[in-house]
């Protein structure tokens, strides 16, 4: 019986995203519980704050910026529509050269480019050369980007839900209320939110409420248990 009700227990996952830019983006270290980071590639402040998450035993991942419909710039490390395979392979192992023990990446933007057969499948390819996982950020409900990393054989989950869409609390707080919700629902849940200072105010309260209704916060490897099995291997070899 207590292994039953360990299985069914919900776990949810919350990722920070676009970290890296801001000397601020260090106060989501303070976060309580198991969070997520997602770092932007070649910032000011990125490698740091990941070396001290992952000092945390926090698990750490790459925010790549991909292109979008509207345009909007970038950044450094960003993957589009123009570059060949050689080139994506380039840059990403220029992204995880610098923060070497991130476990995998999610998408930065990528409303186009997620759409693409080619580069979704030379970026599946690359991670799963590198044993790494894949979360697709949903910035667009056309992405052929999950797909493809299940053809590949990469660890993959989707983003079920923003937290922090409007920077407002009663806003943070519906979209918290709805996180509960949907881990007693479907047991796993996906989140991502941003370094912004009115999220990091509005999750410091929020997240000791996950407890009080037998949910787990954990890092987005514990909801991929072929992570744990491939880390296990190597470990052992």
């Amino acid at each position: 019986m207590p292994l039953s009700l360990f299985a069914q227990q919900a776990k949810v996952a919350i990722i920070i995203d676009d970290i890296g830019y801001r000397k601020s983006d260090h106060a989501t270290l303070n976060l309580p519980g198991n969070i997520t980071y997602a770092i932007l590639p070649h910032t000011p402040f990125g490698q740091s704050l990941a070396k001290q998450a992952n000092a945390k035993h926090r698990d750490v991942i790459l925010h790549i910026p991909m292109e979008a419909e509207n345009n909007k710039p970038l950044g450094p490390g960003a993957l589009t529509s123009q570059m060949g395979e050689r080139d994506i392979r380039a840059s990403l192992t220029s992204a995880f050269a610098e923060i070497p023990f991130a476990i995998g990446i999610n998408n930065h933007m990528g409303s186009k480019l997620t759409k693409l057969y080619s580069p979704m499948v030379w970026t599946m390819r690359y991670l799963k050369e590198h044993g790494l996982i894949f979360i697709d950020s949903v910035t667009t409900q056309q992405s052929k980007a999950r797909k493809l990393a299940r053809q590949f054989g990469v660890p993959n989950l989707s983003r079920h839900l923003f937290l922090d869409n409007e920077l407002d609390q009663r806003y943070i707080s519906g979209q918290f209320a709805q996180l509960i919700r949907q881990a007693k629902q479907y047991k796993k849940v996906v989140a991502i939110a941003h370094p912004h200072p009115e999220t990091i105010e509005a999750l410091s309260y929020l997240i000791p409420q996950l407890k009080q209704h037998n949910i787990e916060l954990v890092g987005i490897s514990q909801l991929l248990p072929q992570i744990i099995a491939h880390q296990n291997s190597q470990s052992a070899e």
